[in-house]
């Protein structure tokens, strides 16, 4: 049996339906409603880090888990690790993040990530670690910019990211689930190139056909911005990563997707044609005067 924890994430729901169907998929989530019909032939429990008897549930008859966090607070990971030691598991993979490597990054992310890593190194299971870097999903955030004003608003419009697609992150972590040989790994997973957000919208614009304008932000904008979806704390994490992105912390591109599937990863030209409906003005179009 194998264990997805975050199944109706970016990541999460891309590997269920990666996995083989001969397997037997348990997903675990605090919505049973979020993921009714989503997933055909996996069996859903509900589940929540904070809640011990929900987690012995969730785990019982389970080898292999993957494991997914989102919280900087908290002892999730904690939680989830020790029962999964009660429950007898064999294996936890775990989808952290590359910005552990940079030694110059001391965000509150990184931290609580280094922290969780940690953790799962020492906790007596066999256990992989996960490094993705920024996912090319996070654009879809400029969507509503480039359906109604043909307009990118981001934070350092130059800066490289090797960004990568969640579901080349989702394929590697299919692989590692399903396969021995992964124990005690660490992956650092990234895109084919490093990108600038002023280059992403070129090629949106190429790809639907329209001039697309980019709008630096100022760090004050961008922390209004965020702040309107994120915490505090995430915010100045997030404006921290900006910064160590702007001074080239996150442009380094690793072929560890092709060696473990077997073929390149993704382009984020592949990726936004593949989700090019969700930037496409509405009939009309959109008013690039806005």
């Amino acid at each position: 049996m194998i264990l997805v924890t975050g199944a109706t994430g970016t990541v999460g729901r891309e590997v269920v339906r990666g996995l083989p169907a001969n397997l037997r998929v348990r997903v675990m989530t605090r919505d049973p409603a979020k993921a009714a019909g989503m997933f055909p032939g996996a069996e859903v429990v509900v589940g929540d880090y904070t809640d011990p008897p929900s987690l012995a549930r969730a785990l019982q008859g389970v080898r292999t888990a993957f494991l997914v966090t989102t919280r900087v607070d908290g002892d999730d990971d904690a939680r989830f690790v020790s029962a999964a030691r009660a429950a007898g598991v064999r294996r936890v993979v775990k989808l952290s993040a590359a910005g552990v490597l940079d030694p110059g990054a001391d965000d509150l992310i990184t931290h609580r990530q280094r922290a969780n890593e940690d953790l799962l190194r020492g906790c007596g299971l066999q256990w992989t670690l996960l490094r993705p870097r920024a996912f090319m999903s996070n654009s879809l955030s400029w969507a509503g910019s480039v359906r109604h004003e043909r307009t990118v608003r981001a934070l350092y419009g130059m800066s490289p990211n090797a960004c990568v697609d969640p579901r080349d992150i989702a394929e590697v972590a299919v692989r590692v689930l399903t396969e021995e040989g992964h124990a005690g790994c660490a992956y650092t997973l990234t895109g084919p190139e490093a990108l600038t957000a002023v280059g992403q919208t070129r090629e949106l614009g190429r790809l639907l056909g329209i001039p697309l304008r980019f709008e630096e932000l100022t760090p004050d904008q961008a922390r209004v911005a965020l702040g309107g979806r994120c915490p505090l704390p995430v915010v100045e994490a997030l404006l921290a990563g900006a910064e160590r992105q702007r001074a080239g912390a996150k442009a380094h591109v690793e072929d560890t997707v092709s060696t473990l599937t077997g073929r390149p990863a993704r382009s984020f030209r592949q990726w936004a044609q593949d989700h090019l409906e969700a930037f496409t003005p509405p009939p009309g179009g959109a008013d690039p005067r806005r």
